[in-house]
């Protein structure tokens, strides 16, 4: 019998601040987390996009020992940090008594791309003696999850999921099925990014996908609206504490709300492009919906993909439109891009976490700068202003490059 899985603790490394209660206010208020890049001149570079979503108040030493924080790229301190702080706020004590039964699973996208550009610019100026002994597991996507695991104790599934920008939805889903087929009682899980650094950047200005509103940072991620011109990069985490429902009430613990369902699918169409008429990720909803047992009325919230990229926005749109029928008049739709920017492998995290705070809270985070909407984008992206509602249902979607989709939906608990 599958059992069910409720999230107990949430924590958010994110453009917004550092720590879920910061994050959740600022979301809330509709504040931007972009602005001017500080990590390396871009200007200097010549980039065509110099903006993006920085953390802008993280101390490492705050969550990790200086010696082991000098021992992990950016993108697993952010990891570690956020994973501590959902552990801390489940109020999750992991002992001889559980630790077989408790796991992790946080990815990330692209890794420690900044440790790789900082070794080989070390290496060309000194040679080989000057490449860290720290250098290879400072780049493994799957030492976040190895790091927790030391960190805390925890000794069940240890995994990482890899799937470009869907990676943090995937890493929660996988973490649902593990412990809903009794693999694990308890999950640690999501995503993690850290790669606003020149390879990046550059990289993905050359495929002309990063917004180039440099004149104009917190205005420049603008989902669903008639001047968006491309993706602004964030960086950060987003990681649930995931149990089985039963032994987090046998504990007390105070539950936030119960995943449901997760749905996975592939667009077998394109490197980067989505499928057309948002194909793929209307099957990954759809997918989502039957593992959970609910109809498409029965769906409150999504919070959406949703990138800022002008082709994106428009297939997921219709790929909503598709699977929800008149339904999906009624739905209340929304980018916490527009404030956080793509954090890329961490963005599915953050958002199934904002899924959850949105559930819980009984608050729908807004869609800024959606001052001119596209036609063609033509659903309720709650504009501007965060809106009170009763929640029960909610969606998270993150569509990846090579076509990876992933679904993840949450319930109201009662």
């Amino acid at each position: 019998m599958t059992r069910r899985v409720v999230v107990t603790g949430v924590g958010l490394v994110t453009p917004l601040g550092t720590g879920t209660d910061v994050t959740w206010e600022n979301l809330k208020a509709g504040k931007s987390g972009i602005r001017r890049i500080s990590h390396f001149d871009a200007e200097a570079t010549g980039m065509a996009c110099t903006i993006a979503g920085e953390v802008p108040d993280f101390n490492v030493e705050d969550f990790i020992n200086r010696k082991d924080a000098r021992k992990m790229d950016k993108f697993i301190q952010f990891g570690v940090a956020a994973s501590l702080m959902a552990l801390e706020q489940s109020g999750l004590t992991i002992d001889e008594t559980n630790a077989e039964r408790v796991g992790v699973a946080v990815g990330a996208g692209m890794g420690g791309l900044v440790s790789i550009e900082n070794t080989m610019r070390a290496y060309e100026a000194g040679g080989a003696r000057k490449i860290s002994p720290f250098f290879i597991p400072q780049t493994i996507i799957n030492m976040t999850s190895g790091w927790v695991s030391m960190l805390t104790g925890a000794k069940g599934p240890n995994t990482a999921a890899v799937t470009a920008c869907a990676t943090g939805t995937h890493a929660v889903g996988d973490a649902f099925e593990i412990i809903a087929r009794g693999d694990a009682d308890a999950m640690v899980a999501g995503g993690t990014e850290a790669v606003v650094c020149e390879l990046a950047i550059g990289g993905f200005s050359a495929a002309r996908a990063l917004s180039t509103r440099n004149d104009e940072p917190e205005r420049a991620s603008r989902p669903w609206d008639k001047d968006r011109d491309g993706f602004v990069m964030g960086e950060g985490a987003g990681v649930l504490v995931l149990e089985e429902l039963e032994s987090a009430k046998a504990r007390g613990a105070v539950i936030l709300a119960e995943v449901i369902g997760y749905g996975m699918s592939g667009d077998a169409y394109h490197m980067t492009s989505p499928s057309p008429g948002g194909e793929g990720g209307g099957r990954c909803m759809k997918a989502a919906m039957q593992r959970a047992g609910i109809n498409p009325e029965d769906v409150d919230y999504i919070n959406a993909h949703g990138t800022s990229t002008p082709a994106g926005d428009v297939a997921e749109t219709q790929g909503i439109k598709s699977v929800f029928g008149d339904h999906a008049r009624k739905l209340m739709v929304s980018s916490s891009k527009s404030m956080t920017g793509h954090l890329l492998g961490a963005a599915g995290g953050i958002e199934a976490a904002f899924s959850v705070l949105a559930v819980h809270n009984g608050v729908v985070p807004p869609t800024i700068n959606l001052d001119n909407q596209d036609p063609e984008c033509d659903l309720d992206y709650v504009p501007h202003e965060a809106r009170d509602a009763n929640i029960k249902v909610a969606i998270s979607n993150s569509f990846g490059f090579g076509g990876t989709n992933a679904t993840v939906i949450v319930r109201k608990f009662d």
